[in-house]
């Protein structure tokens, strides 16, 4: 019988956790005994944004939503259970939406691709691209204008987590708990904030506007 891949991977896995081992033995009883990660990331289901190793963080540090495009909509039960548990039960810190220049989710609603059922998961970032077509339209070309846009739908998704009843409600009852928008750039391994970080409601207007203006002169 053929080697499955599953075979493969289950031999990375022992390697990985015996070289977790013989680096830290205490490594795994640690990550048993507690789950208390300061960050949540809401970024994109790309394969090659895995954000434990964007960050430079251990498994334990960092919780994590992903989905297509890294979008928060308030109709999304999924991710509205991710942040508030994050919020309300791992009092997490810092929430962080990240995308990432080249988004395929981005891309294909930027150019009005059939694509099926999905089409409507990107009636979400198509509206992030009709509120500033005069913005995307200034680009001087179609990457240009797909980076633009997931520049744009990172700022409108941190907004949109600012807007969630719980990190209103932490916000309300003194929890300290930051929002940051920021972008990944695969061509080099970084992340670039985008200027939006806001700790508190008053802030929210402020940081959108002053980061869409920074977009807008760049």
């Amino acid at each position: 019988m053929p080697q499955s891949r599953l075979d493969d991977l289950l031999k990375m896995n022992r390697a990985w956790s015996q070289g977790m081992t013989r680096k830290d033995p205490d490594f795994f009883k640690r990550l048993v005994d507690q789950q208390t990660p300061e960050y949540l990331w809401i970024g994109c289901a790309d394969s090659r944004v895995p954000a434990n190793v964007v960050l430079g963080l251990d498994p334990g540090e960092v919780f994590v939503h992903r989905n297509v495009a890294n979008v928060v909509v308030h109709t999304d039960l999924n991710c509205l259970s991710v942040i508030q548990y994050a919020v309300e039960v791992l009092k997490v810190k810092h929430v962080i939406v990240g995308g990432h220049y080249g988004c395929g989710g981005v891309a294909a609603a930027l150019a009005d691709s059939k694509l099926g059922l999905i089409e409507n998961w990107l009636r979400h970032i198509k509206d992030v691209r009709d509120q500033h077509r005069e913005l995307l339209d200034a680009q001087p070309d179609d990457k240009a204008r797909t980076n633009r846009l997931c520049e744009l739908n990172v700022l409108h998704q941190a907004v949109n987590v600012c807007g969630t009843t719980f990190v209103r409600e932490a916000w309300g009852r003194g929890q300290e708990v930051t929002v940051h928008g920021v972008i990944y750039d695969l061509s080099e391994g970084l992340l670039h904030p985008l200027g939006l970080e806001v700790s508190g409601p008053d802030a929210v207007d402020e940081a959108y506007t002053r980061a869409l203006k920074a977009l807008a002169t760049s």
